[in-house]
């Protein structure tokens, strides 16, 4: 083997660069994907994997209705406009990740197929559980640990723990900021 000023100092450094490093595939993966042609213009503003968050359908409350909110957090989660009013003032604080959370597991509670139960188990764990997830929820860690123990056999009970942990956060702290900020003085006007 020939020590050159153009060859490896050892044979396999020279497979190292022959073999490319993950976080490379993923750059060229990312790249493959922004270079593509995109079929319309509003794939410049909008990522081909993100769908646009669609508006609430339901229509303004009254402010009559919007004042019971004050005193009601499971009020205020079960109307469309109350809820989509109290995420967006969540993430204006970038606090959205309980509201989040609760949401994803009145989804998964509906989900009859225990395959698509079970996927949605695992990506609220990772997403929201599990230690260092990306939008990871303030839990105590016997909830932590009885949840994941609720995982080895999934129902739609398996998150009611945690779920109901994350709401009394949100009553004690995320609703008395939501009554006191404009979003809220707005709707009761």
């Amino acid at each position: 083997w020939a020590q050159g000023p153009s060859s490896p100092p050892h044979p396999s450094a020279e497979l190292l660069l022959l073999v490319p490093s993950r976080r490379a595939k993923e750059i060229k993966t990312k790249l493959g994907t922004l270079l593509q042609k995109p079929d319309s213009a509003i794939d410049f503003i909008i990522p081909y994997p993100e769908k646009p968050e669609k508006p609430p359908k339901a229509q303004k409350p009254s402010p009559e209705e919007a004042l019971q909110w004050r005193d009601s957090l499971e009020k205020l989660l079960q109307n469309p406009y109350g809820l989509a009013s109290f995420r967006s003032f969540l993430r204006s604080e970038f606090s959205e990740e309980n509201v989040e959370f609760w949401v994803a597991c009145e989804d998964y509670k509906k989900s009859k197929s225990p395959v698509k139960m079970a996927e949605k188990a695992k990506r609220i764990y990772e997403e929201f559980i599990q230690t260092e997830a990306p939008k990871e929820v303030n839990i105590d860690h016997f909830t932590k640990a009885v949840t994941m123990k609720n995982l080895v056999d999934p129902s739609p009970s398996s998150f009611d723990m945690a779920q109901k942990r994350i709401f009394a956060l949100m009553e004690k702290d995320s609703l008395p900021r939501f009554v006191r900020s404009e979003f809220y003085q707005e709707l009761i006007k």
